[in-house]
């Protein structure tokens, strides 16, 4: 049942035709939904599409968190709000795409929820994302100094080359960044450093495609090769990308149409997508 219009939720946009299978697109850390805005042209042609923002993020306000103290968001928490999201709009069934922690987001619901998800792509993403010091001293970071301080940094995390930083679409995820509530940042990455998602992959039934890029620094090839290797029957394809993927757009929308399109083929639901 669709839940009250007065229901808090994550800021969301919702595109293509009104009778096309759900696809839900999940962001990163530290971006918004403009990260899948190259890909939204194909796919709104034949999916409604619901691009949402992280807690913190974009148009999401951080007090749609649980409990925003150090340390208290979990995964769970996130995928809780991202169901909510498709409660409202009466999906009791969706396929999902997601970028690194919105990877994750997706990997948890699969797994837990394997009746919720019709298809799963995994970009970028992992299972575990290291150690927990890292993440916990990142949160810390920005709860002291703001996500600003971390500017310097994450070029060289999202992208393969500094240059593309200075693209009009690089300059705009970087100002995701900066633009990011401290708060809401910080609980992701406390998602993050507690996340360890590798004993649940073989419980995953939903047709996976795992995709990893060969410059990838911030989740290495390994992540998605073990992400593939868990996941019963998952595709891996390996793109000459960076972390976000944004350098190979249509490398990336080709993946993403092939699997899409095998997996509504086996459903019989007919839908035909564009190279």
């Amino acid at each position: 049942m669709p839940l009250p219009a007065s229901f808090p939720l994550l800021h969301h946009h919702l595109i293509g035709p009104a009778d096309g299978p759900p696809l839900i697109l999940g962001p990163s850390l530290g971006t918004s939904k403009a990260v899948w805005e190259p890909q939204l042209p194909s796919l709104t042609r034949r999916f409604r599409v619901l691009r949402f923002d992280l807690p913190g993020h974009g148009g999401s306000t951080a007090g749609l968190l649980r409990d925003p103290e150090p340390g208290r968001t979990t995964v769970d928490d996130l995928a809780a709000l991202v169901l909510d999201v498709a409660d409202h709009h009466g999906w009791d069934r969706f396929h999902y795409a997601g970028i690194s922690l919105g990877g994750a987001i997706g990997t948890h619901l699969a797994a837990h929820r394997p009746g919720r998800v019709t298809s799963l792509a995994l970009i970028c993403s992992s299972a575990h994302f290291g150690p927990a010091d890292p993440w916990l001293r990142r949160a810390a970071q920005v709860r002291s100094e703001g996500t600003a301080s971390l500017l310097a940094a994450v070029p060289d995390r999202w992208f393969t080359t500094a240059a593309f930083a200075e693209t009009a679409f690089g300059r705009r995820l970087l100002g995701n960044l900066a633009d990011a509530d401290p708060v809401g940042y910080a609980a992701c990455c406390d998602a993050l450093a507690a996340l360890d998602l590798r004993p649940d992959l073989a419980r995953i039934t939903a047709p996976t495609l795992v995709v990893g890029g060969s410059h990838d620094t911030a989740t290495p090839l390994e992540h998605a090769q073990e992400l593939a290797q868990g996941i019963p029957h998952a595709a891996l394809e390996v793109i000459a990308c960076g972390h976000l993927a944004a350098e190979r757009p249509q490398a990336l929308q080709a993946a993403l149409s092939a699997h899409l399109h095998a997996t509504c083929t086996r459903d019989a639901t007919r839908v035909s997508l564009p190279d």
